[in-house]
């Protein structure tokens, strides 16, 4: 596992951070202990850090050098939290229970590997702590990536203490190893390729010249129309079918509205570019706004869908929280992403 990170770290260009070794040695031993016998309960590694210190990378790797593709009784399954929650929501709809949805999700795998693990809902909180105790129930190991520590899931004190008891599980199982650093590897990253997501743009104000510049031509009033995601409409400003296809999304619907992360995977699936329009400043707007626009930004990100974003004002300004100064810590991964698109504003134009 060690000399797959250092090879792969060679051929992207960089060497390894001080702060990434634990997390290497963490895993390392776990790939020793895969062969061995099943465990009691649920065991592997909860790595967390700030965003842009290659937790992502490290898992990605160590996924590819233990997976056995082929034998899905052995196998080990990675997946987005993001995709895992949409799934899991339907098929135990479907199913009937939590244990039978795993069953259709992961199977018999040896190992799961979930990528940006969190939990901001109440509701989905309870979906979770169900899952975990049946994973535990199966001995099944796990490798999670945060950017939270496990004290820092559910953070919102109304209902944090309904997720302790499963904090206290994951930090009884798992080995909890940070992740440090100061280099955001995704903002040194920024300019160095500029396909998929990274072929987006930032544009503020969105004055037609700066539109232009980002490829784009605003739609008119006579384009708007609907898309249909399960047995909703939802409005969107245009659908234009050039290419892989373009949505230009209102900000009001899909981020002060009521839509939900399903939503936003089924644009990914469906469209090839997403342009968010009439972006506020997130710091005077509800909680649920800026975490719909969060959660919009991750699922493209990780999808790897080109995303322009169409604000009223910078993007330091769009994150700021009201009264504050800084960027807060639960926007900092939105900003790194953000971060990695094209800046068309009225003073600065780069990356």
């Amino acid at each position: 596992m060690r000399d797959a990170v250092g090879q792969d770290a060679a051929r992207r260009g960089f060497s390894l951070d001080p702060g990434q070794e634990p997390a290497v040695g963490a895993l390392d031993a776990l790939a020793a202990r895969l062969d061995g016998p099943t465990p009691d309960g649920l065991t592997g590694l909860y790595l967390w850090g700030p965003v842009g210190r290659g937790k992502t990378w490290l898992m990605d790797v160590f996924h590819a050098a233990v997976a056995r593709p082929g034998d899905r009784d052995g196998s080990s399954v990675r997946v987005h939290f993001h995709d895992f929650l949409r799934r899991l929501h339907g098929e135990r709809f479907h199913r009937g229970s939590v244990d039978a949805a795993l069953d259709a999700i992961v199977g018999g795998a040896r190992l799961v590997c979930f990528d940006e693990f969190h939990v901001h809902d109440a509701g989905d909180a309870m979906l979770v702590a169900r899952a975990v105790r049946a994973l535990d129930e199966r001995g099944v190991r796990v490798v999670l990536t945060s950017n939270y520590p496990p004290s820092g899931l559910l953070p919102g004190p109304a209902y944090h203490h309904l997720f302790v008891p499963t904090i206290d599980l994951l930090t009884d199982r798992l080995d909890v190893v940070e992740i440090g650093g100061d280099r955001d590897h995704r903002r040194s990253a920024a300019g160095e390729d500029v396909a998929g997501f990274r072929a987006g743009a930032f544009v503020w104000p969105a004055s037609d010249a700066r539109l232009a510049a980002a490829g784009l031509d605003r739609p008119s009033s006579a384009e708007t129309t609907t898309v249909r995601i399960g047995s909703r409409e939802h409005p969107v400003l245009a659908v234009r079918e050039e290419g892989e296809g373009t949505v230009w999304l209102g900000f009001e619907h899909w981020c002060a509205g009521r839509t939900a992360v399903s939503d936003v995977l089924h644009l990914a699936e469906r469209f090839g570019t997403v342009v968010l329009d009439g972006v506020a400043a997130l710091g005077a707007e509800a909680p649920d706004t800026g975490q719909r626009f969060a959660n919009l930004v991750d699922v493209l990100c990780d999808r790897d869908v080109p995303l322009h974003v169409l604000a009223h004002q910078d993007p330091e300004e769009t994150l700021r929280r009201h009264g504050e100064e800084g960027i807060a810590l639960d926007v900092e991964r939105t900003a790194s992403r953000l971060a990695l698109l094209r800046r068309l504003g009225p003073v600065a134009t780069g990356r």
